[in-house]
């Protein structure tokens, strides 16, 4: 059976008391359990204060086959930051405000660069998506026309370079969508003529949509997956609403990141589970211990503070 496990975001200290609270032992340096697997749901870099330490452990769990880990947004930058071309010049020449936070990571390895070398190698070789026919795990959305999509680039083991150079270069092309809408999850963008404010007064240009239910006729409140703002009770206009097949009812089970939920709530619907309690704001990791059920189950979830 299962442990989905949330963004740790460099929070060592954090996992290794979350993975004893679930019976994971440390044996030669690597937490295993007898019966279970942990499964990490991306985003284990950047942020934290053990950001190092917190790689350590999770690797050294997949070697061992204690763990399975997919990639999230943040691994996906520091990839793209890290290709150069044959001349040795940066891809991306400076970090944007949207990877600003690879800043602390890049610190933690500055007198190891062949150690971090190693682990951008390592991030290419995990998967976007995990299917385990009961249960999906993905970091943020799972849409299955993306899905489809990603599955014909990972081969042998890994994603290449090539890959990431098109995602960043051409991020509205078939494969920089699937990768962006899968890791960052689908975002509703106004048109320039419709205006709104949050309940803060923020206007607000762009917010990201919930994916896993029919938009029609929701208002931008209801439509909206914010943790941190509320948009008006408006009904939001159809002929805005980007097309996309919301996840079924009876599809199996999917977990996801990302969204930062400290308060929760974690179970978004009897199929549909985020495990990401915002660690670096909450100071709390989030589990949730599957066991075989087809439909989620709130007494499984595990907060460790």
């Amino acid at each position: 059976m299962y442990d989905i496990i949330g963004d740790v975001h460099g929070h060592a200290k954090l996992l290794k008391r979350l993975l004893a609270e679930m019976g994971y032992k440390k044996q030669e340096g690597v937490f295993l359990h007898k019966k279970r697997v942990a499964v990490f749901v991306g985003d284990f870099i950047n942020r934290g204060p053990q950001i190092r330490e917190t790689l350590q452990i999770i690797k050294a769990m997949v070697d061992k086959g204690s763990a399975y880990v997919i990639l999230g947004n943040h691994e996906i930058n520091a990839i793209i930051y890290g290709l150069k071309n044959k001349a040795g010049v940066r891809l991306v020449p400076r970090l944007s405000r949207g990877s600003l936070s690879l800043v602390k990571t890049l610190q933690e390895f500055q007198d190891k660069p062949d150690e971090w070398a190693m682990y951008l190698k390592w991030f290419r070789s995990l998967p976007l998506f995990l299917d385990f026919g009961k249960i999906r795990v993905v970091h943020a959305c799972w849409m299955d026309e993306n899905i489809n999509t990603l599955k014909g680039f990972y081969s042998e083991g890994k994603y290449k370079k090539k890959l990431f150079r098109e995602v960043y270069k051409k991020p509205d092309s078939e494969i920089g969508k699937s990768v962006w809408q899968t890791t960052k999850g689908l975002n509703l963008t106004l048109p320039g003529d419709l205006r709104i404010k949050d309940n803060r007064g923020v206007e607000k240009r762009s917010f990201r949509m919930v994916w896993w239910e029919n938009p029609v006729g929701k208002t931008f409140r209801s439509l909206s997956f914010e943790n941190k703002s509320h948009l008006p009770k408006y009904t939001v206009p159809p002929e805005i609403i980007p097309s996309f097949v919301p996840y079924p009812d009876n599809a199996p089970i999917v977990f996801v990141g990302h969204y930062c939920k400290p308060l929760g709530p974690h179970i978004l619907k009897d199929n549909v589970c985020c495990v990401d309690s915002c660690v670096t704001g909450s100071k709390s990791l989030t589990a949730y211990r599957w066991n075989g059920e087809g439909t989620l189950k709130k007494k499984n979830l595990i907060v460790a503070v």
